[in-house]
């Protein structure tokens, strides 16, 4: 069962998204909060799998929302769900720590994929918000701490041809089963290429892989 915050100060909202959210078998609402204040208190009370906030919101927006929680509830995951998709939302959400970024005019089946795929500790961007990321990647603004550019560094064991296509894939946003179908391959074998590839280049996570890559200019 995946346990959910909902942090939205349009009541309509949350009545929507709880009416959607709770007729699926393995999730459960747990509790709403209206303010980005209150999402924290509810959060720490309920320690949820995940909490869904919106950007715009009184007291705290949903971006500094993310971060508080990202500091002190760790293993709870956030879905900015935000009806905005401008770049500056968008990467700022990534910057505080967002585990998913989706428009609120997305399908009931997206939304549902968004909240299985981070529950389950992967990462979810919607399409478009997909491209601003890879945009901001290619010219170096992904990550706002990197104020200056890294010395080349070189890797302690290179990669294989493979796993830099997996690399090149995997920083696309594609998940194993689209690498799988891209290269031909099986989806174990892009799941083994996938762990091999990240425990070479020792990160845990797509923000991780990505500073990585640029960092060893490995793309």
């Amino acid at each position: 069962m995946i346990n959910v915050v909902l942090a939205d100060d349009h009541v309509l909202v949350r009545d929507g998204i709880k009416a959607l959210l709770e007729d699926q078998t393995n999730i459960s609402v747990v509790d709403e909060a209206s303010n980005g204040k209150e999402a924290l208190e509810v959060v720490a009370k309920n320690n949820p799998h995940v909490l869904i906030v919106d950007i715009r919101m009184p007291e705290m927006n949903g971006i500094e929302v993310v971060a508080e929680i990202k500091k002190h509830h760790k293993n709870v995951k956030t879905l900015v769900l935000s009806m905005h998709d401008s770049e500056e939302y968008v990467m700022k959400s990534i910057e505080a720590g967002a585990d998913g970024y989706l428009l609120k005019g997305a399908s009931k089946k997206e939304f549902l994929k968004a909240v299985n795929n981070v529950a389950a500790g992967r990462k979810y961007f919607t399409g478009d918000v997909s491209s601003i990321i890879m945009n901001n990647f290619v010219n170096g603004n992904v990550i706002k701490e990197e104020v200056t550019e890294p010395e080349k560094k070189e890797l302690p064991t290179k990669l294989t041809k493979r796993e830099k296509q997996i690399l090149t894939l995997v920083l696309e946003l594609k998940n194993n089963k689209d690498i799988a179908e891209e290269l031909q391959i099986s989806k174990r074998t892009a799941e083994v290429h996938r762990f091999n590839l990240m425990k070479k280049l020792e990160v845990k996570n797509l923000m991780e892989l990505t500073k990585k890559a640029k960092e060893y200019q490995l793309v």
